[in-house]
């Protein structure tokens, strides 16, 4: 099966809320369920940095390294005997023009370009990891700072339930979605001691996501990332 994208995604930050289903099903691709763990079902606000990208084994030159900020929320679709549990992507963030170009032209995927920038201060015992992006001239930010001792997910944890999701989900319009393959090891994850949020959800994602503003997050994580590959492949359904 030919790949279409390889890179590093590193330093993962995700702030997980709880949400109405209803908010979600608007954006729900025919073809597949909201997911959910005990009973609730989560949106996420993530951010990592995307490292080394290439296309088709061609590393992409200046461009290949960057930020991206998204919220997304979890799906499963039933195939056969198979569940295929994915995630569907209200908005993802990078900082270029060109790359949410493609992303948007290849993939029908939500990609804008706005500002973004990181920064990390790494040693032997902690992490502080942010992101920023901006929003109408205001600058959002997600920070943590986390032990640098990391340690594998528990089974049936939350955290198994939020990074645990290998398909990438869009609906096209009401009657058309397209089915995606995400390739990565299993994530190994970092105690966060510290968390600090500042993002306009109404602003940025809109009305439907204007709770999140004042919700407090069920959960903060932060994985160490690897590796990935998309495989070119894609389903419509």
């Amino acid at each position: 099966m030919k790949t279409f994208l390889k890179a590093q995604w590193q330093n993962l930050i995700m702030v997980n809320y709880e949400i109405e289903p209803a908010v979600l099903l608007p954006y729900l691709p025919k073809g597949v369920e909201l997911d959910y763990h005990n009973g609730k079902v989560y949106v996420s606000l993530v951010g990592f940095l995307f490292k080394d990208s290439s296309i088709f084994n061609i590393p992409v030159p200046l461009m290949g390294t960057f930020e991206e900020v998204n919220l997304r929320f979890y799906v499963l679709r039933k195939v056969g005997n198979e569940t295929r549990r994915g995630v569907v992507f209200i908005n993802e963030t990078v900082p270029n023009k060109i790359v949410a170009w493609v992303a948007n032209k290849l993939y029908k995927e939500h990609y804008t370009a706005i500002p973004t920038k990181h920064k990390w201060v790494l040693n032997s015992h902690l992490k502080e990891i942010q992101y920023q992006w901006k929003v109408k001239s205001k600058w959002n930010h997600m920070k943590v700072e986390a032990s640098a001792t990391k340690h594998k997910m528990e089974t049936g944890s939350v955290e198994e339930f939020i990074f645990e999701h290998y398909y990438g989900y869009t609906k096209v319009n009401e009657q058309h979605s397209i089915e995606y393959k995400i390739n990565h090891p299993s994530w190994e994850i970092n105690t966060i001691h510290h968390h600090e949020i500042k993002c306009d959800f109404e602003a940025f994602y809109g009305n439907d996501f204007a709770s999140l503003n004042t919700a407090k997050p069920h959960s903060v994580m932060l994985a160490e990332g690897s590796g990935i590959s998309v495989d070119w492949k894609r389903v419509n359904f």
